[in-house]
This record gives C-alpha cells, sequence and structure tokens, in this order.
C-alpha cells in the first residue's frame, strides 16, 4: 500500500482573511476588526435563540442507526476504532468488491494493510471505485453524514466512488442539524471550503419518477459505527 498525500486543496482561511480585508479597506474601515466589534459579534451570537427543536430522544445513536438505513446505508457496529479497518476489509469482501480503494491521509492510523485491494491515501481519482472516510460529525435525526473538508479530508472521497464507506464515532452523532452546527464550533472549526450534509447513496427521480441510486455519487453507502 503505498501513501499519498492530497495537496490541492488551498489554504481557505487565509484566502478568507484576505477576501474580508479587502472588503473592509473598501468601506475605510481597519484591516481586522477592533476589540468592541468582536466583542459585539460574539455577544449578538451568545443571545441569539435557536428556533423550535424536536422532542429529546432517548438515544441519539440508534435513532441515526435506524434513520441511515431508512435512507438505504447499511450500517454495522464495532467496538473500538482498532476494528474498523477490518471491518472495512469484511465489507469489501462480502460484497465481492473490486476496484482501487482511496482513504482519507486524516485516517493513515489505522492498519490498512489487511485490505487485500489496491488503497492508498489520498483524494480519489476518476478510477478508484472504493473511497473510505470519516465524517466530521452526524447527525441521527435524518441519518445524515456530515463532511467538513480539509487537505487530509479531502471533499471527493464521498463524491467521486462508486462505494462510500465512513467511519462514525458514536460521540460524533448529534440529534439535529443545529446541534450539528454547534458541534462544529465547540471543535473550533473554520468555515472549510466545502461543507456537505450527505443522507444516503446519491439518487435521483427525474427520469419518470423512478428512484435511480449512484446518479451524482456513490450507489453504495457503509457505515461503520464505532462504539464509545
Amino acid at each position: 500500500m503505498s501513501h499519498s498525500f492530497n495537496d490541492d486543496d488551498l489554504d481557505t482561511s487565509q484566502a478568507r482573511s484576505e477576501i474580508l480585508k479587502r472588503i473592509r479597506s473598501l468601506q475605510s474601515r481597519p484591516e481586522t476588526m477592533h476589540g468592541n466589534e468582536l466583542r459585539l459579534a460574539q455577544d449578538y451570537l451568545a443571545r441569539k435563540t435557536r428556533g423550535p427543536l424536536p422532542k429529546p430522544v432517548e438515544n441519539v445513536v440508534a435513532l441515526f442507526e435506524e434513520k441511515s438505513k431508512g435512507m438505504l446505508c447499511t450500517v454495522r457496529r464495532v467496538k473500538s476504532e482498532a476494528e474498523a479497518a477490518n471491518a472495512c476489509a469484511d465489507y469489501l469482501a462480502e460484497q465481492n468488491l473490486n476496484g482501487t480503494v482511496a482513504i482519507w491521509p486524516a485516517l493513515k492510523h489505522l492498519d490498512w494493510s489487511v485490505l487485500s485491494h489496491e488503497s492508498r491515501l489520498g483524494a480519489p481519482t476518476g478510477d478508484d471505485l472504493i473511497g473510505i472516510s470519516a465524517v466530521a460529525c452526524a447527525v441521527a435525526e435524518t441519518g445524515t453524514l456530515v463532511f467538513a473538508s480539509k487537505p487530509d479530508e479531502p471533499a471527493s472521497t464521498h463524491l467521486l466512488p462508486e462505494t462510500h464507506i465512513a467511519i462514525v464515532h458514536e460521540s460524533q452523532v448529534v440529534h439535529t442539524m443545529e446541534d450539528a452546527f454547534q458541534r462544529l464550533r465547540e471543535q473550533g472549526r473554520v468555515m472549510p471550503r466545502a461543507l456537505n450534509f450527505v443522507s444516503g447513496p446519491s439518487r435521483t427521480a427525474d427520469i419518470e419518477q423512478t428512484i435511480v441510486l449512484g446518479a451524482h455519487g456513490p450507489y453504495r453507502v457503509h457505515l461503520i459505527l464505532v462504539g464509545k
């Protein structure tokens, strides 16, 4: 297995800062926010209340699994992250899937030598039929995976391959979409180049209202749900 990293992603944080500096300059304002401006913005966010929310659920992980299966995902539970690579290998063998595997560089700490397929760390090309990723978090209410792209977490992994395997930790599962945004803020993440919410395999019903899977992305999504 060869290890390679994708360096094509831009330094979006720096680029965003430059854009904001130009905007403030055109407004005849200082390049950076004064301390009082920052405090006002933070106070506003702290005061802003959330809209109506669904009733709390006793087990968000169980709800996430139920909703994910309803979105045509398959799910396997494992007790620890160390079992995740083996679970991926088992799934590929059970489904008799062929093709090369592109794996998130952020998952380089796992032992991918267990895969019998040719595999590498990096963003998928058009020739990679299988992609393996983790997630930023997951939404139980809709069975949705949340991806916040970074250089070592390329968005193309859940968009290009025919088969997508996502490793989701139970601790990453939140109840609602609002909770997902709150989780990202708590993690201190800057707004990524791409923020994607994905519910199940790609599908369309554009032709005669007939559901077709894999129209704009993977037509097979398998989740490895890792215990706390």
